[in-house]
C-alpha cells in the first residue's frame, strides 16, 4: 500500500499566540493541485520564495493541537523548522519508483532519518 502521510517532530516548534508549543505533526504527499494552484496566488507571483509557505500550509495536515495550518502559521515558524519541513516535503515527494511496489526503501532512509508513516507503523 502506498504511504501518503508521514509524522514529524519539529526541531524547535511553533509557539502560538497563547505561548503553547506545537512540535509534532503530520505531512501528506503533495498533489498536482498543491503544486500548481499556488502559482496563481498573488503572494507567490510577487515573491517566488513565498511558494514554500503555501505548499507547506497545504501539505501539513496537523501541527500539534492547532485546528489548521495556515500560511500565517508557516510564516511564524522558526527558520530551522521551516528548513526541516521543506526538506521533509522534498524527501517524501521525491519519486524513486521500483515497479509496482511504489517508492523504493531508499526514500525511507534518505538523509539518515527514518520516515514514520502516520499511525506509527
Amino acid at each position: 500500500m502506498l504511504q501518503t502521510e508521514y509524522e514529524f517532530t519539529l526541531p524547535l516548534g511553533y509557539v502560538d499566540a497563547d505561548g503553547e508549543l506545537h512540535r509534532d505533526g503530520t505531512m501528506r504527499l503533495a498533489t498536482a493541485a498543491d503544486e500548481i494552484l499556488p502559482l496563481k496566488d498573488p503572494r507567490v507571483r510577487s515573491n517566488e520564495a513565498y511558494l514554500i509557505v503555501i505548499l507547506l500550509s497545504r501539505a501539513v495536515e496537523r501541527l500539534g493541537s492547532l485546528p489548521q495550518v495556515t500560511p500565517k502559521i508557516v510564516e511564524g515558524l522558526f527558520a530551522a523548522d521551516l528548513a526541516y519541513l521543506q526538506d521533509l516535503y522534498n524527501r517524501i515527494n521525491r519519486v524513486d519508483w521500483k515497479g509496482d511496489d511504489g517508492p523504493s526503501s531508499s526514500l525511507e532512509r534518505s538523509a539518515g532519518r527514518e520516515l514514520v508513516p502516520a499511525g506509527g507503523s
